[in-house]
């Protein structure tokens, strides 16, 4: 754990409870005298460190001990437009997504995304704090919706959209915003939008589900 969120930290004293109680002491172990990074959920590049004071059984007591701007960031800032699939799969995702830098993921429902998937995004949140605490990013993936594809395309003319092509994408290859199909790929009415736009392939000879290839695509970029 790189850092505990809590939003009361900046303050001169903070008391702990509850689930974070029973992690900082009963999992982590953490006794009087230690030091401990916080941060606030409004203030996310403030770290806070306290040393632990006490504990009574139910609480944990703290005095701050020093302040700093501590920015943990990717210099690469990539939008992924991901065609909608499972929630439960995005959720599985999320964490592994955070931990790679993306910047914005936009929720793109195209022809073959499933029209009862409902997205959660005060969910999605709770998980990407979760994930931050462990990998010590100072910010939260920015999330949004689109209708379809085209007014997602027409809203970012420079995406590089990912499908079966001869054009292999290249590590390192610079791109702001990359868009991945949904469960079943696009269909040949959104194709006939891709005129535009760079199109690429992986280098690999399997089929790859959409969470594999966004991960993928994403790593390529680091």
């Amino acid at each position: 754990m790189r850092f505990l969120l809590h939003n009361d930290a900046g303050s001169n004293e903070l008391v702990i409870s509850g689930e974070d109680y029973k992690y900082l002491i009963k999992v982590r172990r953490h006794k009087s005298g230690d030091l401990i990074a916080f941060r606030s959920r409004s203030q996310l590049r403030e770290e806070y460190r306290y040393r632990l004071e006490r504990t009574d059984g139910r609480n944990g007591y703290f005095t701050l001990q020093s302040h700093r701007n501590v920015p943990c960031e990717n210099e690469t800032k990539i939008h992924l437009g991901w065609c909608l699939i499972d929630p439960k799969t995005v959720e599985k995702t999320l964490p592994m997504l955070t931990e790679l830098g993306v910047h914005k993921i936009t929720f793109i429902h195209c022809r073959r995304s499933q029209q009862n998937f409902r997205l959660d995004f005060e969910r999605f949140e709770r998980i990407m704090e979760s994930s931050i605490m462990q990998c010590g990013r100072t910010s939260l993936i920015e999330l949004a919706e689109s209708p379809a594809l085209g007014t997602f395309l027409d809203e970012n003319p420079d995406s590089v959209i990912l499908d079966f092509c001869d054009d292999v994408l290249q590590h390192g290859e610079k791109m702001e915003t990359v868009v991945i199909g949904c469960e079943g790929g696009f269909d040949a009415s959104e194709r006939k939008l891709f005129s535009a736009h760079r199109v690429r392939s992986l280098k690999s000879p399997m089929i790859l589900r959409s969470e594999t290839a966004a991960v993928a695509v994403i790593s390529m970029s680091l």
